[in-house]
């Protein structure tokens, strides 16, 4: 059974030719025009949303703890990522959104104790990540 959609948020960014989706225990969703070689945990740039920009009802729920769900759409290819919120989270960076697996909270976490980072992405969307003009679409999905 499919659980219902509590709250959803949808982001769109770009591939930037520096994508390496290495960093083995967090990934990162960027408002940035550019991305430096050593951003091994970036997957797009030029976001169209930051942390701050959330709605105040999916912050809140995510300050309660609730399971999020991160499906990365890129072209016809899909990877999902599973984290979760926490109480101590408080979305203060208007630029960067960081998942971690790690139960680290800073001003750019979302998520915490995800079951990927940056190197375990579907190595074909990393591929495709590498183009600038590749458009890639975000749903951060709360799920009751």
């Amino acid at each position: 059974m499919i659980a219902p959609i509590m709250f959803k948020e949808r982001i769109i960014c770009h591939g930037h030719e520096n994508v390496k989706a290495t960093h083995r225990s967090t990934l990162e969703i960027t408002k940035e025009e550019f991305l430096t070689p050593r951003g091994d945990c970036i997957l797009c740039i030029k976001a169209n949303k930051g942390l701050k920009d959330l709605s105040e009802d999916f912050k809140k729920a995510l300050k309660e703890g609730k399971k999020l769900r991160i499906r990365l759409i890129v072209g016809e290819l899909i990877d999902e990522i599973i984290a979760f919120g926490n109480e101590n989270l408080n979305f203060e960076n208007p630029i960067s959104m960081v998942i971690r697996k790690s139960d680290y909270i800073d001003g750019r976490t979302l998520a915490i104790k995800a079951n990927k980072a940056a190197k375990d992405i579907k190595r074909e969307i990393v591929e495709k990540l590498k183009n600038p003009k590749q458009k890639v679409i975000v749903e951060l999905i709360i799920e009751e």
